[in-house]
């Protein structure tokens, strides 16, 4: 049985690449959070959240695009 996308597995469990990206997502979010509570983002947007969750995005597409 032939896959068209790259695979990982972990200790014979086969990971499509969407598990992957989930994780990456955590970790970014992880990671992002503290750093932007950290530098002021917030107040320099009405609607932080959702720019919060826009850069998100923006790097997880650059990621994805680059790897």
């Amino acid at each position: 049985m032939a896959h068209t996308f790259p695979e990982l597995v972990i200790g014979g469990v086969l990971f499509a690449p969407f598990v992957i990206y989930l994780v990456m997502t955590l970790v970014i979010i992880m990671i992002l959070r503290p750093l932007l509570l950290l530098v002021g983002f917030a107040k320099m947007f009405s609607h932080a959240s959702i720019a919060e969750l826009s850069l998100g995005v923006t790097i997880l597409g650059l990621m994805m695009l680059l790897f």
